[in-house]
């Protein structure tokens, strides 16, 4: 089971105006071929169909854990998406015949975000608007084909994140990059770990791919500062504690050990955007609305 917080995992500014060309290229990550709704379906459906859980508890524990993780990045994606589609300053009065999509009409971001349905922001797609598809999940249940595929699939999301990286330079965007560049990092380096316990293969020696040091991407700075790079969370009270079992060792830039912290990370908090009348979002006066949510608090306090 999951616990959900009412938290983003890092703390993301909302962007000053709307930006849907860096929206379209967000986009990407969230329903692309290695997109987070990829990293997270792969990792899950393969810890549902983990077989001898008990025996192979540490790579069990590593997968399921991962992919909680990848649950708080699909958010993540779907807070930045829908905060440069809106920003703090939306543009355009329709009561005074101005278009307010307008700015949708930049390359992809028109399929993605207005056509040819009523999408509200964030969708499961890709910058195109194709589908995200089911068949991008891989689950052989081989173990150490598993694994090798998840090196590979975190190493192909980098890439991708890498491209989208290069088609915006909108700092909400590129922060949310800096800090998936990161987070990415740390699951690629943990299945070379889980590799190599196996195997006896040292997969870390092919890090980083592509062969771009993380201290390179300014965004990615501050999170190398931090030691972002260095842990792994702990989603969980009380279990997966034997992730600690593969997670161990050095730093790959050499900058410290690494360590399992317990719990999610501090985080941020969640964008709240405000209604949009043009785009008929919500569906009531905001003063109905917000007689309607004082009565539900009323109620809730008994």
């Amino acid at each position: 089971m999951f616990l959900r917080i009412d938290r983003l995992q890092v703390e993301m500014p909302l962007p000053k105006e709307p930006d849907p060309v860096a929206a379209a290229a967000v986009q990407e990550l969230m329903g692309g071929r290695f997109g987070e709704m990829t990293t997270l379906n792969t990792y899950m459906f393969q810890s549902f169909n983990f077989r001898q859980r008990e025996k192979l508890r540490p790579f069990y524990a590593l997968i399921a854990n991962i992919a909680t993780e990848e649950l708080g990045h699909i958010e993540l994606v779907g807070a930045a998406v829908n905060g440069l589609l809106n920003g703090m300053e939306p543009k355009g009065d329709m009561s005074k015949g101005e278009p307010s999509f307008a700015g949708m009409f930049s390359g992809a971001a028109l399929k993605a975000h207005v056509a040819p349905g009523p999408h509200a922001g964030v969708v499961c797609a890709d910058s195109l608007g194709n589908p995200w598809k089911g068949d991008y999940v891989f689950n052989s249940g081989n173990l150490i084909l598993d694994l090798l595929h998840n090196f590979f699939l975190e190493n192909g999301a980098r890439t991708a994140k890498l491209r989208a990286y290069q088609l915006t330079t909108n700092p909400a965007a590129r922060r949310m990059l800096g800090y998936l560049f990161t987070r990415g990092g740390v699951h690629a380096h943990a299945y070379a770990l889980a590799l190599e316990q196996l195997t006896g293969v040292d997969m870390k020696k092919m890090l980083p791919i592509p062969n771009l040091q993380p201290e390179q991407i300014p965004e990615s700075r501050p999170f190398l500062e931090e030691g972002w790079h260095r842990r792994l969370y702990r989603f969980s009270s009380g279990d997966y504690d034997e992730i600690k079992a593969i997670w161990q060792g050095d730093a790959l830039d050499g900058s410290g050990p690494l360590e399992v912290r317990d719990g999610p990370p501090e985080g941020g908090p969640q964008y709240d955007l405000d209604g949009s009348s043009e785009a008929f979002i919500p569906d009531y006066h905001p003063q109905e609305i917000l007689e309607m949510a004082q009565k539900l608090y009323q109620k809730a306090k008994g």
